[in-house]
């Protein structure tokens, strides 16, 4: 095949190059249009273009030759099978040349380790290299189970400004989680110290287990360590299970799931720390409501607030529900539009 030299008629109207792109030429993926652009071998009206850039009706377009095998939708990634570079590329909401942000599926773990298996983020980030040289790095977990928003950095000093804003506590991010019960008050915070409980086997692993120390017993316990969650009931449905929004001040392991069940209302789903479907740990329920709600866990990391570290705007994420979560929000008629998008705002 040839070089082609193709105008963008009207009834395409004006769209995304790479969208445009990828209609023309189906074999084409988004690893494949990205370099095809940033190499310069995709030019519009003989002027180097991003993937992102806007085609108008009567710009000419130059494509190089595109043999047939080049960069099909499930071309094979180093390590990484066609069904998962699928599934992990399918799961980016964001991306330039600096950081990636996705919305990470529950279930996949974040990184390796004691309990975790072979395949999580860290390992499947060869196919989120998008054309670039290396691939990019978490600067922060989620647990296993838990969905939503994930950043990697593309090169390490993004990593390291990410790192620090996290430290730093300049990051904002809500979590919304199903409890059992309403709590009472039903905003406030919850301040217990985080502590690991003797025998697990490490980081990460399915076997670890965080307990709450109360702040007046600190000094009986020299291995725990502060944390706070801030909290503001959404919705509620009788006395049976609440719609929570959450807020880490601290970014401890397991620091929601444990800091919830200890005040009575743990996140449904949440065997680990929740007990039974009939445990009554306060004044909740279990963490299964039975009937035909999911028993998967019900916590996502909806939104994030953070400020570019090259650009140093600020930029807000919010990532639409799981699978399962959706299913359930849809069995109990709540609406995602019902609620603020930033309830600790309201109320600060």
């Amino acid at each position: 095949m040839s070089v082609q030299n193709l105008t963008v008629t009207e009834d395409e109207g004006e769209q995304r190059l790479d969208k445009w792109l990828r209609r023309r030429f189906p074999q084409l993926n988004q690893v494949a249009v990205e370099k095809l652009c940033r190499t310069g071998q995709v030019r519009v009206d003989s002027g180097r273009v991003k993937a992102s850039d806007h085609v108008k009706p009567g710009q000419m377009v130059r494509v190089p030759p595109l043999p047939d095998q080049v960069a099909r939708t499930e071309a094979r990634i180093e390590g990484v099978s066609a069904a998962d570079a699928k599934m992990i590329q399918a799961a980016v909401l964001w991306k330039d040349e600096h950081m990636i942000v996705l919305n990470k599926p529950a279930g996949l773990p974040s990184q390796g380790g004691s309990g975790q298996g072979d395949r999580h983020v860290d390992g499947l980030a060869e196919a989120l290299k998008f054309g670039y040289k290396e691939k990019p790095k978490l600067v922060h977990r989620l647990d296993k189970d838990t969905s939503g928003l994930l950043m990697l950095a593309r090169t390490d000093r993004v990593a390291r400004a990410l790192s620090e804003t996290l430290r730093h506590r300049a990051a904002r991010k809500i979590y919304w989680a199903v409890v059992a019960g309403v709590p009472h008050p039903r905003q406030g915070s919850i301040k217990f110290a985080l502590e690991k409980a003797p025998g697990g086997r490490g980081r990460g692993g399915d076997s670890e287990k965080m307990l709450c120390v109360h702040p007046a017993k600190l000094a009986d316990h020299p291995d725990a360590k502060r944390a706070q969650t801030d909290y503001f009931t959404l919705w509620f449905l009788g006395a049976r299970l609440s719609w929570m929004a959450l807020e880490p001040v601290t970014g401890r392991t397991h620091q929601l799931r444990a800091h919830m069940a200890e005040i009575g209302h743990p996140i449904l789903g949440d065997g680990k720390y929740g007990g039974g479907e009939a445990d009554n740990l306060g004044d909740g329920w279990g963490a299964g409501a039975g009937g035909d709600l999911s028993r998967k866990l019900h916590l996502h990391a909806r939104s994030l607030t953070i400020e570019h570290p090259i650009t140093k705007k600020q930029i807000t994420f919010t990532a639409p529900l799981p699978e399962h979560m959706a299913r359930t929000w849809k069995l109990l008629d709540w609406k995602e539009d019902d609620v603020p998008a930033d309830p600790f705002e309201v109320i600060r």
